[in-house]
């Protein structure tokens, strides 16, 4: 049986670090091998990129995620005891507890709330001073407020201001060192307990949600074992539906900035709304939110020839996998034509994770995702007129999570009342 090709005699962090996502993609190409062993945080550490790796990798009987994540992750995005750290009937019991909540109606709740938010914010912008705005802290906000309405936790006016700070942090220092970390852990602490008072004032009926709301569902829900979750465990799932919502604001900004850049596509959407999908497909295949999932190896065993040992840590390259020169003609150009007569595979198309969401890893939030995408884009190319202030013209791909290289300002704006609603 062949070893796993090495990268490395010593520990890699630091070059994660500065290569950011394209850490193991530069590192298959060079050793010829989508698989690849190094060390870090001092851990030997599988890599691994594309179709095959990822159906391989979303394999319950091989792989589980119980203690996969990085302690930096689980502190910051994602807490600890969560949805995404559970393996077997456990992890399909609060599974379900999600999909209920991202049913068609669900969604549909939550994208006319959006809506009202975007359409009233946009209309206030419009209406006040032309001082430039940053767009991706405008959206962020509009998100925070739509989400809490809809999960039974509306906010007064002077807490939407902190709690986007907060969903945003939590998001924003996941994949960092220093300082940014360290508002994250202290966001991440600040908004647990914040989310605790909610799960505890229900419980106490001191606070009656909406029926089928986040916050009835995840207080009254009962796990695997029959328990209800503990009031912590609640606070992180009550999160794990905020931010991640908060954190669409990531791809509507590069699907404005490819307005931009890409200006043939602003009229073709105009002319052609039904494009829309592709557009933000595209979009989503390009600017993978994260670069990469990690789990560890079940049992030892054998794949193509070799070993992957009990414990060992494995990281899936999510970015390179949506980039993979076999799965996709032209890869790192931006061709949204490209998805209007294609349907990717469960296993080549991963920026939300691989396999099925209602059995597997995958985001139960995608097609929440792809519907607030579809509104925001329609909204931006027919019912808003803007002009940039300042553009950005690059994107910093060694920052986790990515973002340009400067913020994205705009200004003038000019919004309508037409509402946009895509099919």
């Amino acid at each position: 049986m062949a070893d796993v090709p090495d990268s490395a005699r010593f520990d890699e962090s630091v070059r994660l670090l500065i290569e950011g996502y394209g850490f193991i993609s530069k590192r298959c190409k060079a050793l010829q091998s989508d698989v690849f062993q190094t060390r870090l945080l001092g851990r030997r550490t599988l890599c691994m990129k594309g179709e095959p790796a990822a159906q391989l990798f979303y394999d319950e009987a091989r792989f589980t995620r119980e203690k996969a994540a990085p302690l930096l992750l689980q502190t910051t995005l994602l807490g600890r005891g969560g949805v995404q750290a559970l393996d077997g009937q456990a992890h399909r019991v609060r599974k379900r507890m999600f999909l209920s909540l991202f049913t068609q109606s669900g969604i549909d709740a939550l994208l006319a709330q959006a809506e009202r938010e975007w359409d009233s914010r946009m209309h206030e912008l419009s209406t006040a001073t032309d001082a430039p705005i940053d767009l991706f802290v405008e959206v962020q906000a509009i998100f925070c407020r739509a989400v809490c309405a809809w999960a039974g936790m509306p906010l007064r006016s002077e807490d939407v201001a902190p709690v986007r700070a907060d969903l945003a942090s939590l998001i924003d220092g996941a994949g960092s060192v220093g300082p940014r970390y360290l508002r994250s852990v202290i966001a991440r602490r600040r908004a647990e307990r914040w989310c605790g008072r909610w799960i505890k004032r229900t419980r106490a009926g001191e606070y009656v949600p909406a029926a089928g709301s986040a916050l009835a569902v995840i207080s009254a829900h009962v796990d695997a074992n029959g328990r209800p979750l503990s009031v912590k465990t609640a606070a992180v799932e009550l999160l794990n539906v905020l931010r991640p919502t908060v954190a669409v604001a990531h791809f509507v900004l590069f699907c404005a900035l490819n307005l931009r850049w890409h200006p043939e596509w602003r009229d073709r959407l105009v002319e052609q709304p039904q494009l829309v999908e592709p557009f933000v497909q595209e979009v989503r295949r390009l600017h993978s939110f994260f670069p990469f999932a990690a789990a560890r190896v079940r049992e030892t065993f054998s794949w193509q020839g070799l070993e992957f040992k009990k414990g060992r840590r494995v990281l899936l390259d999510l970015f390179g996998t949506n980039r993979d020169g076999t799965l996709w003609a032209d890869a790192e150009l931006f061709r949204p034509e490209r998805f209007v007569h294609k349907t990717p595979g469960a296993f080549e198309f991963i920026t939300q994770g691989g396999g099925s969401p209602e059995e597997g890893h995958r985001c139960p939030g995608e097609r929440l995702t792809i519907a607030l995408l579809k509104l925001t884009t329609l909204k931006l190319v027919n019912d808003v007129e803007y002009s940039d202030h300042s553009l950005p013209a690059d994107i910093d791909l060694r920052r986790l999570p990515m973002l340009p290289t400067d913020r994205y300002l705009i200004k003038g704006i000019r919004a309508s009342r037409t509402s946009v609603h895509p099919d």
